[in-house]
């Protein structure tokens, strides 16, 4: 099971040699020998890009040579989950190693992050590293009101300008972000670029059109120029000649911008792309199925960088599975994820600042999703909302959204509106092996009685272990936060 029963513990600080006074040359130079210089970080994050588009995982649509690339120089990982599919909790957790709910008012959207948990940007830089950031890195929200006096990843630039000002003596950390592929698209932009929409997969929970599909193709436009975007910095890093000391990391912060996909715990909303490329470190060319968290990153970057992993992180550093030779199962401990969701958007009936709390584990074979308060809508009220995007405000407006709205009084396609907008059960059991858009909730079948309690059983004692104030006795106040988006 990954990491249910076990506790984060202190790794061993890595000692480097160099200020250290040494009595002979030929000391000096064994030391030097035994101590790899400490590995520059570019951390590569998309704004809604999620798994599976990438030509890495076998969509023949869109085009990612730059992270095809990676997966191929490097890791491709399978089975990579964000924490919480929504971007400022999903950016909190990264940026902390620490699931969102352990995060208190980080655990929504448009919120903040306390300066009081650790962040790996800062500790970067207290060890020696310069850091920056470009575009969107974290948020959206407020970080002055979480006591910051700075952006959490550091000073803006982008990333030609950090490389040409940086003190080429001390390792770098940079956060690469974007706002692709997140809405508002140019409409139609996909097909005339030359994408063939009659080839793009579309998911069961959807009807099969043309309109649904040029959607799917103009997110796949801001997919492919988000890839050539990383592809640049690439060949930025190659010129320097610091490719291969570099650990790049490539991946999406949740799933795409559409109905049953973005702000939800199927694979189609909290399941990402994730490739890993570290020169001769990360062995090329496999793909690996370990269950990974975003929370993982984080003390993956500090045991890389030799620096103390905080005990408060909940991650586990992938450090191992990178320097593997193995592919598949490479940690079997690594066979379990863990996510969820507290407020996306203030979605529900005005005034209400309510969310959709609810929980997930999955496994090689099973979704088991807790949905919490199953009373609520779960893309938010068809009218009247707190939130300004108005109807289903959990997802963003656009042609797909508005197809399946209709189709709410239709008695022949009403199903579809139902996959995306109607109530949900209390508890959701999907097959993933037989279901893979889990579309059949299977969790009122008898014969899966056994199935849902020892899942459910896993589930709750995770949260419990790491500290969920809605599987504790400490105070549940997600829904008193306030919505900081201007």
């Amino acid at each position: 099971m990954r990491a249910i029963l076990c506790k984060p513990v202190r790794l061993r600080r890595i000692v480097t040699v160099f200020g250290v006074m040494v009595l002979a040359s030929g000391t000096l130079l064994a030391n030097e020998a035994e101590t790899p210089a400490r590995p520059n970080i570019l951390l590569c994050l998309a704004d809604d890009w999620g798994w599976p588009h990438a030509g890495a995982y076998g969509d023949k649509v869109v085009k990612t040579p730059t992270f095809d690339r990676l997966a191929k120089e490097g890791v491709l990982f399978e089975y990579a989950f964000v924490s919480s599919p929504s971007c400022t909790p999903c950016r909190n957790a990264l940026l902390t190693g620490q699931q969102f709910y352990r995060l208190e008012e980080g655990a929504n959207l448009w919120s903040t992050l306390d300066v009081k948990y650790p962040n790996f940007m800062f500790l970067l830089r207290e060890g020696g590293y310069e850091i920056g950031h470009w575009r969107k890195a974290w948020g959206p929200g407020s970080f002055e009101n979480g006591g910051y006096t700075e952006h959490p990843c550091g000073p803006e630039s982008n990333f030609d300008a950090f490389m040409a000002k940086r003190d080429k003596n001390k390792p770098f950390c940079f956060w690469f972000g974007t706002s692709d592929p997140h809405r508002p698209y140019v409409k139609g932009s996909g097909a005339r670029s030359g994408i063939d929409i009659d080839q793009i997969h579309v998911p069961d929970f959807y009807p099969d059109n043309a309109v649904i599909r040029s959607d799917i193709a103009d997110y796949y436009f801001e997919v492919q120029r988000w890839d050539r975007d990383v592809g640049r910095a690439v060949k930025l890093l190659e010129k320097a000649g610091e490719l291969d000391n570099t650990i790049i990391v490539m991946t999406g912060d949740h799933g795409m911008p559409f109905p049953r996909c973005k702000s939800n715990l199927y694979d189609w909303g909290a399941r990402v792309p994730l490739a890993i490329r570290w020169g001769d470190e990360a062995k090329a060319g496999r793909t690996v199925t370990d269950f990974t968290s975003f929370t993982d990153l984080a003390p993956t970057f500090l045991e890389a960088a030799g620096i103390d992993v905080p005990r408060e992180m909940t991650g586990l550093s992938l450090l191992t599975t990178l320097r593997s030779e193995a592919a598949g199962r490479v940690d079997r401990k690594r066979d379990t994820m863990v996510f969820g969701k507290e407020r996306h958007a203030p979605a529900q009936k005005k005034p209400s600042m309510a969310g959709y709390p609810s929980r997930a584990i999955r496994t090689d074979k099973w979704l088991l999703i807790l949905n919490l308060e199953p009373d609520r809508w779960p893309a938010g009220v068809s009218e009247d909302a707190t939130s300004s995007i108005g109807r289903y405000a959990d997802y963003d407006d656009g042609p797909t959204k508005s197809i399946i709205v209709s189709m709410k009084e239709d008695p022949v396609k009403k199903s579809f509106y139902d996959f995306c907008f109607a109530r949900r059960a209390a508890v959701e059991l999907y097959d993933c092996e037989n279901d893979p858009d889990q579309i059949c909730n299977l969790a009122d079948d008898p014969e899966r009685r056994e199935v849902i309690k020892r899942l459910r059983t896993r589930l709750t004692d995770y949260l419990e272990a790491t500290g969920d104030p809605r599987f504790t006795d400490k105070p549940v106040r997600f829904e008193e936060y306030p919505y900081r988006r201007p």
